[in-house]
């Protein structure tokens, strides 16, 4: 399997300067607006998935990598999906995990002029150009979250899933922070949050914090058995959606 590292070139995004002409206007929205429709169809019929994020950089003998894409073949022995950001580091080592062991990998990409390239452990892909919009997609078909050590992009999607869940936009999907030593700071932080009164002291509940993979699963597992069933979608031919 040959990985696709084709580069991106850097685009220049104006649409973030200030108003411009309403053509202008008008046009990203339809161009955000397809990109949600092809990720939508895309994904519509992947099964129940787990989300894992994590840093690109980390290489295949890194423990976080090893540890990644073990958490990718307890996901797929659950029968569920493993679902990343599509690039390399942990979201390949976890692609990798479900796909060696017969389970299914989703990658959801962004184009990026350095570092993010698809991986080769996927069984379905989409590619988006805007961070916003893969962040929709990622969250919308999870049951929960495996946050692994990583950089801003990392911490960013762990904030705005937590926002979600502490604001009941999602109700009752767990998040797991996996890496006791990496993390004890943001909790410690948190923590501060809680004394300063700007977050509840319930919040501090939302996030499982732990070195233990059997931990892990065993608090996603508790999850998902006691809140969700999983309903059947039926694919609809006029949507020119094969069976």
């Amino acid at each position: 399997m040959k990985k696709d590292k084709r580069i991106i070139p850097a685009k220049q995004h104006v649409y973030l300067d200030g108003p411009k002409a309403r053509g202008y206007e008008l046009l990203f929205a339809f161009k955000v607006f397809r990109q949600f429709i092809s990720g939508f169809r895309k994904l519509h019929f992947i099964g129940p998935c787990i989300t894992v994020f994590g840093s690109a950089r980390f290489k295949e003998d890194h423990p976080y990598y090893i540890v990644a894409r073990e958490f990718g073949k307890r996901i797929a022995e659950m029968g569920f999906t493993t679902m990343t950001g599509g690039g390399p580091g942990i979201m390949e080592a976890a692609n990798r995990g479900a796909f060696e062991n017969g389970g299914r990998s989703v990658g959801c990409n962004i184009q990026l002029p350095f570092e993010q390239h698809l991986n080769p452990y996927t069984n379905t892909s989409v590619t988006f150009e805007h961070f916003f919009v893969r962040k929709t997609l990622l969250i919308k078909y999870s049951y929960a979250f495996i946050i692994m050590p990583g950089g801003f992009g990392t911490l960013d999607e762990f904030y705005e899933t937590l926002t979600l869940i502490q604001t009941k936009s999602i109700i009752q999907f767990p998040i797991v922070l996996y890496g006791i030593e990496f993390f004890t700071p943001l909790i410690e932080y948190a923590k501060f949050l809680a004394e300063q009164g700007t977050i509840s002291k319930e919040d501090l509940d939302l996030v499982l914090l732990t070195d233990d993979l059997d931990e892990a699963m065993q608090h996603i597992r508790t999850y998902i058995t006691t809140n969700y069933r999983v309903k059947p979608r039926r694919k609809l031919w006029w949507l020119f959606e094969k069976n």
